[in-house]
């Protein structure tokens, strides 16, 4: 828990900038937009959008919060030094960023002498004099500077003197930050932390003092003749995280990262740790304890946004951060969370999920009928058959720890309260394949009993799966019209005995939402279209039974 005397971390996002590297990553304007109002949200106080003047959407975007600023987040411009043998004041791209209308700049420059001469082709003093122009320059123009110091522990490991003269270059300049980058993510964190600690002791050494903080700024102090050190980690050796946590106890006072670790290559350091780890755990003041509790709805906000599928095994914000599948787990942590939990879920936003699957003891069906709102404890003998026919499911082939909308139908019907919505008499599905055709169509053909009144209907779909959907959803729609609100979302098929070929068992697993809630459901049989038949039923069903439970509360409170 964080206080009023805690020591402040500056954190500085670039989700919108590096992390829209990763590979297969791709963000409109109203996406980067979207996510820097989040990030406002959550409090992070440095928001990196991205290069001005290196494409046209990063010009909108800066314009577009021109018009419309962030709440309380500094939005920061990045760009590189000036080229070499030019002037700063002529670079075109530095009036892109000044054009931004940023008050803070990211400027990053060469500390390791091998790319000074190799990428850059050109001399180490030409590098220096870059930095100091290209800084100055800005800082003549008004801006606030954050230097990055690229391949910096590689460059200081290389040749140390010159690494420094570049730190001290910035210095000179007017820079206020000094970010040491693990560009390529080889460092460790002994080695970081001993040379965080150089650095700290190097800039001491120089007689630069300590930065006063202003009293009319969050921001730290821009009359301040010190910057202060800051951290950028890449994940290449699975140490970003780590090697952030070293560089902050060994000194630094900002640490750069990104939202769930998005990044180039192997990614950048997963803010959705670092936050909870260096506030929670090493008492660090990031963001107030009210946004913190918003990091796991912020980490799956951006995964939507940005169009890829949450982690669900991130730490903190994974779906299975704090899921407790063991029985003899399940137990103690219902007794006590300390057991088997190293924070309390809530504070990061997130909440403990019981797991159901042969593993499970009867403990697990009571805590897992607890969140269905199933109250079971003193209905032991039901519970037990609960559990029995949970474990004759799994082993011929069921899955119920990704498919919880069916083990609550599972429970319903044990229990004898399971609502039939509608009952399914049979369907028939026909395929076309024509050859010499890319594409072939599916006809589903249902027949179902709602309210013993006797439907039959027909639907296309471009495969027998799509097919049997649309014509169930047909057939009752107007029972049931906000089965139009139901989205068949994802689909997922598992072999389960792949040695006997094309008779193999096939397990259906299909994540249905409506907009407001999404659920899973499950099918099993060595016909795929069964499996699927089973797992897409279920699906509607619950979805019809989530509306049911809603329109009665509303009728309760009324």
């Amino acid at each position: 828990m964080t206080t009023n005397s805690s020591p402040q971390l500056w954190l500085y996002d670039t989700t919108l900038r590096d992390g829209t590297q990763r590979e297969g990553l791709s963000v409109s304007i109203e996406d980067k937009l979207r996510i820097a109002k989040r990030l406002d949200q959550l409090g992070v106080p440095f928001i990196e959008g991205g290069w001005p003047g290196a494409n046209p959407k990063d010009v909108q975007f800066f314009w577009q919060l021109q018009e419309n600023p962030l709440k309380q987040a500094e939005i920061v411009a990045f760009c590189s030094t000036r080229r070499p043998n030019s002037t700063a004041a002529t670079e075109p791209m530095l009036q892109d960023i000044l054009a931004a209308g940023t008050r803070w700049v990211t400027i990053f420059g060469k500390s390791w002498d091998l790319h000074v001469t190799t990428s850059l082709k050109t001399t180490l003093e030409e590098n220096l004099a870059m930095i100091r122009d290209t800084i100055e320059y800005l800082r003549s123009q008004g801006r606030r500077i954050i230097y990055d110091a690229e391949h910096w522990f590689d460059g200081y490991k290389h040749n140390p003197d010159y690494a420094l003269q570049t730190l001290e270059a910035a210095i000179a300049a007017g820079a206020e930050w000094l970010v040491l980058c693990d560009t390529n993510g080889g460092t460790l964190p002994h080695e970081i932390s001993q040379i965080v600690q150089d650095v700290v002791k190097v800039t001491g050494d120089w007689g630069l003092g300590t930065r006063k903080e202003s009293s009319q700024s969050s921001i730290p102090n821009p009359q301040s003749p010190i910057p202060q050190i800051g951290i950028h980690t890449h994940n290449d050796s699975e140490m970003a995280v780590a090697n952030a946590i070293a560089a902050v106890m060994a000194g630094a006072k900002m640490v750069q990262g990104t939202i769930n670790g998005y990044g180039e290559r192997c990614g950048n350091a997963n803010l959705c740790s670092l936050i909870p780890n260096l506030q929670l755990k090493l008492g660090y003041s990031c963001i107030t304890e009210d946004q913190l509790t918003q990091l796991t709805e912020a980490s799956r906000f951006v995964s939507e946004v940005v169009n890829l599928a949450p982690d669900e095994h991130a730490p903190f914000v994974g779906l299975s951060a704090f899921a407790h599948k063991g029985g003899i787990h399940v137990s103690a942590v219902e007794r006590n969370p300390l057991t088997y939990e190293h924070i309390q879920p809530e504070q990061v936003g997130n909440h403990r999920r019981i797991v159901i699957s042969e593993q499970s003891g009867l403990s697990n069906v009571l805590a897992k009928a607890r969140s269905f709102g199933i109250n079971l404890d003193e209905l032991k003998a039901e519970a037990k058959q609960i559990l029995q026919r949970l474990k004759d499911l799994e082993s011929e082939g069921f899955q119920f720890e990704a498919a919880e909308a069916s083990f609550a139908l599972l429970m319903h019907e044990a229990l004898g309260d399971r609502q039939k919505f509608f009952e399914v008499k049979g369907f028939q599905v026909h395929c076309d394949l024509v050859e010499g055709k890319e594409t072939s169509n599916a006809l589903a053909t249902v027949k179902i009993a709602v309210d013993s009144k006797n439907i039959l209907e027909a639907a296309e779909g471009n495969g027998p799966v799509a097919a049997l959907d649309a014509a169930l959803r047909k057939a009752l729609v107007n029972f049931y019209p906000q089965i139009a609100n139901f989205d068949l979302t994802d689909y997922k098929v598992r072999i389960l005995n792949g040695h006997t070929g094309t008779a193999a068992k096939t397990r259906v697993l299909v994540e249905s939402g409506n907009g407001r809630q999404r659920w899973t459901t499950v099918g099993v049989s060595t016909n795929i279209l069964e499996a699927s038949y089973q797992a897409v039923v279920e699906g509607l069903e619950y979805g019809l039974l989530l509306h049911s439970q809603a329109e009665a509360v509303v009728k309760a409170s009324s």
